[in-house]
């Protein structure tokens, strides 16, 4: 059994840092989708580890405490990108800097209303249910899926694509 964090040394910490860094590391990316972010909140982690001093009874138990830590970390950080009601096209060069510079169907997308680039972008790229979108942008469901219909069909139009 491990002792509780009160009574752990440096050396029993490093331990837990050495056992589960790169399993955190991958739950912190898959959600970030970015090196930084992903090393900031897998950091964050093993503060919290630290500070919180929970009582962890076996390997299995730190592994899962660590993994539900760092993704409600990288949820509460996601929301609060969100609710900054930030404007998808301020992040246009980011988005351009992570695809092919000449990527019609990328500037298509940039080309759509902002609520439609925002659930198109938000849905495809970020890998974001309509139930989620519909949350962060304070909506229906059925309108982030009738954005995503309308935003398709105007991608279609606008890429040459045959409508049927």
């Amino acid at each position: 059994m491990d002792m509780p964090a009160q009574q752990r040394s440096g050396q029993d910490i490093l331990a837990i840092y050495d056992r589960n860094v790169d399993t955190v590391y991958r739950v912190c990316y898959s959600y970030m989708k970015n090196a930084q972010d992903a090393e900031d909140l897998t950091q964050e982690t093993f503060l919290r580890l630290m500070a919180k001093a929970p009582a962890l009874e076996n390997p299995l138990h730190e592994k899962a405490w660590l993994i539900v830590t760092a993704s409600n970390l990288c949820k509460d950080m996601l929301k609060k990108w969100w609710r900054s009601n930030a404007d998808i096209d301020d992040y246009q060069d980011l988005a351009m800097e992570d695809l092919q510079m000449d990527n019609p169907v990328m500037e298509a997308i940039l080309a759509l209303p902002r609520d439609h680039k925002t659930a198109v972008y938000m849905f495809y790229y970020e890998g974001y249910s309509t139930a989620e979108i519909a949350r962060y942008e304070n909506c229906s469901e059925s309108t982030v899926r009738s954005r995503l219909f309308r935003a398709r069909k105007q991608l279609l139009t606008m890429l040459g694509g045959e409508q049927g």
